[in-house]
């Protein structure tokens, strides 16, 4: 049996847990915690930055892998549902027209093959982030965001709206990133309601395996999106050691310079950044230069 919480520690929500089991040995339990800073992220909600992409310093280092070792939470694995296989057609028929590309693999990894074509095909976050906020508009029909945003978002200060915003997620979004449940979240009044969703393990995020792709083509432009076109707070908190996240409906996020996630280190050697030549015709290069260029 394992007891798990859930406590909140430098604006990043941390796991611990106790178990009755032999503790692991050290070298599994062990990651390096030193981040190079960078200075990118929102000033305000839903702003989009102009700043240049977020891309760190690859660490050359025998730790291991940081999808190995913290398995404190035992991993529950996602059923997929019977609509699941349409919300991935219809998701990666709009990433596909945005890029105007599309990948020759099937399903998910075309996908993921988008998604990096994507970060690569603009030389700045704010587009890469303009363009994924369009995406995210074409799912919706237009009449439904401004009416959303006027009539459903104010309803209890917020909070209604953001309670809703968790559950469909939930039911919408686990296809893309894996096992999801609803928890509480603190507001800025003192208050908690269930506007939470903890992804216990980003399939997303696992399977790109690049902090630039998470951050400028999921949490900026989906924290943008919901404030901007919905009128929901929102900040996300990406875990780059057990690449869970948090869903905080209902909450500002907090200034670029203050936010965690936007100071991380690559997670490996980036494929983003081997891929870039090809793409751009620039020689390939180990790290992103305009990561080298921030640090």
């Amino acid at each position: 049996m394992a007891a798990t919480a859930i406590t909140q520690a430098h604006g990043q929500l941390r796991l611990h847990s106790r178990t009755t089991s032999p503790s692991l040995p050290s070298k599994l339990t062990q990651f390096p915690t030193s981040l190079k800073c960078g200075s990118h992220g929102l000033s305000k909600p839903g702003a989009l930055r102009g700043a240049p992409l977020v891309r760190s310093a690859v660490e050359h280092t025998s730790s291991p892998s940081p999808t190995v070792g913290i398995q404190a939470e035992e991993l529950i694995p996602y059923t997929p549902g019977p609509l699941d296989d349409v919300f991935l057609k219809i998701f990666r028929g709009k990433m596909s027209e945005e890029v105007g590309w599309d990948s020759s693999k099937p399903g998910y990894d075309g996908l993921v093959d988008i998604a990096k074509r994507l970060l690569l095909q603009y030389r700045s976050g704010e587009e890469t982030e303009r363009a994924t906020v369009r995406v995210l508009r074409s799912l919706f029909p237009s009449w439904l965001l401004p009416l959303y945003k006027q009539l459903v978002a104010p309803l209890g200060d917020g909070k209604y709206s953001a309670m809703l915003c968790a559950q469909v997620t939930l039911a919408t979004c686990q296809w893309l990133m894996g096992k999801c449940t609803i928890n509480e979240v603190e507001l800025a009044d003192g208050s908690k309601i269930p506007s939470g969703v903890r992804v216990q393990k980003c399939k997303y995020l696992d399977e790109t395996k690049c902090a630039g792709i998470c951050i400028h083509t999921c949490k900026l432009p989906t924290q943008a999106f919901m404030y901007g076109d919905m009128g929901v707070r929102l900040l996300m908190e990406p875990n780059y050691e057990d690449f869970s996240c948090q869903f905080n409906f209902g909450v500002d996020p907090p200034p670029a310079a203050e936010d965690p996630a936007l100071k991380t280190p690559c997670l490996a050697v980036c494929p983003t950044a081997a891929s870039r030549g090809s793409i751009r015709g620039v020689p390939t290069e180990p790290q992103c230069p305009q990561v080298a260029a921030n640090i």
